[in-house]
């Protein structure tokens, strides 16, 4: 039976305590990280192993999270599902780490960088939030290896990885336009041949989440230049309450479509769109399946593989091919962001409304349509 050790954050020294204190293989299906619940994170580190052999794991990986923990269905969640697919693929053993606050981000980097019993191969620190503290941590522990998602940092021991949000987005804006200017109905919710207006809900508001923003208005207005978009930063990603007050606003004010880059705040929105009867675009998994009690209002996602980032920097430890001191960039050429329909409403999408996102997906790649990456 698995076990799992829950260990505080208590100063660069604590992570010595987690040695060994691992249970059997763990389960990589998205079910069981959806079983998990909405609890956040509470700034614990979690032991997770898979089964090794006599020699031990063939690489230890320390995962650090962003604020917003495990369970949201999303984010961490996608960059978790990473590391359960390398570690039953290629046996490495991961430890995380769940800060609640930015200013914890440092004490779990250092703590995985000091550790000696596991000395850890690479630590890899999820979110944009993180750079501050990745670049400290890497200056002050040289030997260490890194990798971030979401934003550079100039280090020879750092891999950057991004992601082209905008490209993704931009798909997220054109569905969302098109529906919302024609009678639609499925599942739970509705739009109106003359609404004008649909919505972004944000977390905290940067220039990573301004990339979201600006696809997404960008494809709304390619698809109809009658419909605005409605903008709201939520100032965090674990405010469901606040994501749903925002999204119920945008519905009130005659949206019918939301699509948020919140994190697990987008719950909020999700829940929103069913009590009004509108629909969700969620993000970065298909939403649709981890968060399935939403499925009847979720139209699709735009998923963002933060598990291909996880998985090939882990695999470039084992390979000797590292890519420290480089920035990786992945859009929709490099199968990094796409668009995906909701499991249970996609096959209620209009056909001509598919193929004009699927062309659209081609014009972007072929660098025929231009996609901003900052707000007009």
């Amino acid at each position: 039976m698995e076990r799992r050790t829950f260990v505080k954050a208590t100063g660069v020294a604590g992570i010595t305590g987690l040695a060994g204190c691992s249970g059997g293989p763990s389960g990589g299906s998205e079910e069981s990280t959806e079983a998990a619940g909405e609890s956040g994170g509470d700034g614990e580190t979690e032991t997770t192993e898979a089964e090794t052999t006599a020699s031990g794991p063939t690489a230890n990986v320390g995962m650090v999270y962003a604020t917003g923990g495990l369970g949201d269905g999303s984010f961490n969640d996608q960059a978790q599902q990473g590391a359960l697919q390398v570690e039953g693929e290629l046996g490495i053993s991961f430890d995380e780490a769940q800060p609640e606050q930015v200013s914890e981000f440092g004490t779990f980097q250092q703590q995985f960088a000091q550790s000696t019993d596991p000395v850890y191969d690479l630590v890899c620190c999820i979110g944009f939030l993180q750079a501050d503290a990745v670049g400290e941590t890497a200056g002050s522990y040289p030997d260490q290896k890194l990798m971030i998602v979401d934003s550079v940092v100039d280090a020879p021991n750092v891999a950057s990885y991004t992601f082209k949000e905008h490209e993704g987005s931009y798909l997220a804006g054109l569905l969302a336009s098109v529906l919302s200017t024609r009678d639609y109905s499925a599942g739970a919710g509705s739009t109106a041949g003359d609404t004008t207006n649909v919505g972004f809900v944000g977390g905290v508001e940067s220039d990573l989440i301004r990339k979201f923003q600006a696809g997404f208005e960008t494809g709304v207005s390619d698809g109809s230049g009658d419909v605005d978009v409605l903008t709201n930063y939520v100032g965090g990603f674990n405010d469901v309450a606040g994501g749903r007050e925002a999204a119920t606003a945008m519905f009130n004010s005659g949206a019918d479509i939301v699509y948020h880059a919140a994190g697990n705040t987008g719950t909020g929105v999700f829940q929103a769109a069913q009590e009004q009867g509108g629909f969700a675009i969620g993000v970065d998994r298909d939403q649709s399946l981890t968060k399935p009690s939403y499925s009847d209002v979720m139209l699709g996602s735009m998923v963002k593989r933060v598990d291909t980032a996880v998985y090939d920097a882990v695999e470039s430890i084992l390979t000797d091919s590292f890519p420290g001191g480089t920035a990786v960039s992945l859009g929709l050429d490099e199968e990094g962001v796409a668009l995906v329909y909701g499991d249970e409403l996609g096959t209620e999408i209009p056909q001509d409304v598919r193929d004009e996102v699927s062309s659209a997906r081609e014009s972007i790649i072929a660098g025929d349509t231009a996609v901003p990456t900052a707000p007009q």
